[in-house]
């Protein structure tokens, strides 16, 4: 099936310093999406919805367009699915409390997160250059 639209939700922790201005990306199909609307995203204890493809929200959507080359779900085997962190500097950290990731959403859809991993509580992920940048996904 062709994808049409991604979906990314991501939700930062609510602890000191949790928030990040460094970039985020979604890696999927064997390719990387930025997490970007172009506001002030990351922020600690809010919740976040990057779109990509139809109804696009994020900066550059012809750039970070699933449909530009077309996609195909058939895809989505051979690849892993993953947020990457890039820190704006050797000091930037960021704590991720929960990640979901919709491929066409509401058209037998396709789900990836991060649970049982992670889940709030005591169960956030620090992603940083000294403890690591990525965060894999699994199929819902």
């Amino acid at each position: 099936m062709l994808i049409t639209t991604i979906k990314a939700s991501i939700w930062t922790a609510d602890n000191s310093g949790a928030d990040t201005d460094g970039n985020v990306s979604l890696g999927i199909c064997g390719r990387e999406f930025v997490l970007d609307t172009g506001t002030n995203d990351f922020q600690r204890g809010q919740s976040q919805t990057f779109t990509f493809g139809a109804g696009s929200n994020v900066l550059n959507p012809v750039g970070n367009d699933p449909r530009k080359p077309q996609l195909d779900t058939d895809e989505l085997a051979h690849y892993p699915v993953y947020l990457h962190f890039t820190p704006r500097d050797a000091k930037d950290n960021w704590c991720v409390e929960g990640v979901t990731v919709t491929v066409n959403p509401g058209a037998k859809e396709i789900t990836y997160g991060n649970t049982p991993m992670l889940g709030g509580g005591d169960k956030e992920l620090w992603l940083a250059a000294d403890c690591g940048r990525s965060l894999y996904l699994r199929r819902q």
